[in-house]
């Protein structure tokens, strides 16, 4: 196989800051001999969530097996899950944010039509379903483990206990439509036609919108990752590459 070089949009302190993490994992474990570095094992698994890199194209490009770079690559990723914040550590956040937003997103997976589970109606396609919250301003706070993508927006949102935990904070959250009846302090749209609305009723749903529409800069900030636009891997995997990629993202932005 021929090798190339290629470039990875993130900064030098992102491959740094998984570099020290890797080196730390290995003195826990007592490692004395690695085929690369952890410099050079960050960068492998960077390249292969940032870009989507398989595990052929890296074996190839770093010149070891690809069962080898399984291996790194899943330790990266077991590393970097770690360092995620928990919802309990998002809420003690965001309880210092005028609000926050709440919404969901599918991730489109590589299945056949008989994996029903999988399957969004609303969506067409099978994937995993994510909730992400964040602050006023789009920037990502949280993300949650996946769920199947025939899961509603609603219903992925209370098995994580998300409504619950925002009312007991008492932070003010803005959603959309798919989390009519969530209660508390969540905030929803009215419902029905535009047409059919009130003259207040369509200006609360317009500025609901405006708002709204901050939060859609976190779920592009999530499919900047390209390992994210369509996963390959086992579906019970997924949840710790969310997780990795939540942590490069809170670590690169603090």
């Amino acid at each position: 196989m021929l090798g190339y070089p290629s470039g990875i949009s993130l900064s030098s302190s992102t491959l740094q800051f998984l570099a020290r993490h890797l080196r730390q994992r290995r003195r826990e474990i007592g490692s004395r001999w690695r085929r690369l570095s952890a410099r050079r094992q960050a960068l492998l698994a960077l390249a292969h969530l940032r870009c989507g890199d398989t595990y052929s194209q890296l074996a190839a490009a770093f010149r070891i097996g690809i069962a080898t770079v399984y291996r790194y690559i899943r330790e990266a990723v077991e590393v970097l899950s770690a360092l995620a914040p928990s919802l309990e550590q998002a809420i003690t956040t965001a309880a210092a944010k005028a609000f926050v937003i709440l919404d969901g997103t599918l991730l489109p997976i590589d299945r056949i039509t008989a994996d029903r589970p999988f399957y969004s109606g609303k969506h067409k396609k099978h994937g995993m379903n994510v909730q992400v919250i964040t602050d006023p301003f789009g920037r990502l706070l949280w993300a949650s483990p996946a769920l199947p993508g025939a899961v509603h927006d609603i219903k992925a949102a209370r098995t994580h206990d998300i409504p619950a935990a925002l009312a007991q904070a008492g932070i003010r959250c803005w959603a959309d439509k798919a989390y009519q009846g969530a209660g508390g302090t969540v905030r929803v749209p009215y419902r029905g036609r535009w047409d059919k609305l009130s003259a207040g009723q369509r200006a609360v749903n317009t500025s609901h919108a405006k708002i709204r529409a901050l939060g859609e800069q976190a779920l592009a900030t999530l499919k900047a990752w390209r390992l994210l636009r369509k996963l390959r891997c086992s579906t019970t995997r997924i949840t710790g590459i969310v997780q990795a990629v939540l942590a490069l993202h809170l670590a690169a932005n603090t």
